[in-house]
């Protein structure tokens, strides 16, 4: 595949693989540990876990698109210098927002328990549709992080010298990164996280809490390697 960036010889269909090569590995190891927490701390139901992960995703197509376009219109050092310092402040910002979100909005006080029964009763999360906008900039956030792909993205989308092509090569690489395990890893997370608060209503606000915290020191480190 590099070989035939090398070589000019490139298609959207390249770049899409190029992005599907981005998505399976470095992707998971990079975004996991963000978003993870985030299901984990949420204790998601499996539709609200994967409507935050398609968020998550929409947000790094959303990025790839227009960190394309910017490389296609002004060059790719414009694009790259986005990627890297301001990357890690926009990542370790993004982090902190989530972290402090689950602070305030601690899952036991939107938790209650259906009417009593027998046996242990499953807990109810009630969520607000604010609630998908720490997703959707972790995501965002996340596409800066620097890596080979994103670095051969920007390379070829300065080498069309144009606005639209960057943005298309940058589209199509954004929907192969979306191919992901994260796809499949959320959702686990954030039934992991149910699991544990399921009769035990006093838990939900704690490993809320834990979760915050772990974001917010991930976002505090990836903020100090920005200085």
């Amino acid at each position: 595949m590099f070989e035939a960036l090398a070589a000019g010889q490139v298609t959207l269909a390249t770049v899409w693989l190029l992005g599907v090569s981005l998505g399976l590995t470095a992707c998971t190891v990079t975004c996991l540990p963000f978003i993870g927490t985030w299901a984990l701390g949420r204790a998601s139901s499996q539709r609200e876990a994967l409507l935050h992960t398609g968020v998550f995703l929409a947000g790094r197509i959303l990025t790839y698109t227009l960190l394309a376009a910017l490389a296609g219109a002004a060059g790719e050092g414009l694009a790259r210098a986005l990627g890297g310092t301001w990357g890690n402040a926009a990542i370790g910002s993004a982090s902190i927002f989530a972290g402090v979100w689950l602070l305030a909005r601690p899952a036991g006080k939107r938790c209650r328990a259906v009417p009593p029964a027998p046996t242990i009763a499953p807990v109810r999360i009630h969520r607000q549709k604010a609630d998908g906008l720490p997703p959707l900039f972790l995501g965002a956030a996340l596409s800066l992080a620097p890596c080979t792909p994103l670095a051969s993205l920007l390379a070829l989308a300065a080498q069309a010298g144009s606005m639209a092509q960057g943005a298309a090569y940058g589209l199509a690489f954004g929907l192969g990164a979306a191919m992901t395990p994260i796809l499949v890893l959320v959702p686990l997370a954030g039934r992991f996280g149910r699991e544990i608060v399921t009769g035990r209503l006093w838990l939900a606000r704690w490993l809320a809490w834990s979760a915050a915290l772990v974001l917010i020191v991930l976002g505090v480190r990836r903020l100090l390697l920005s200085l």
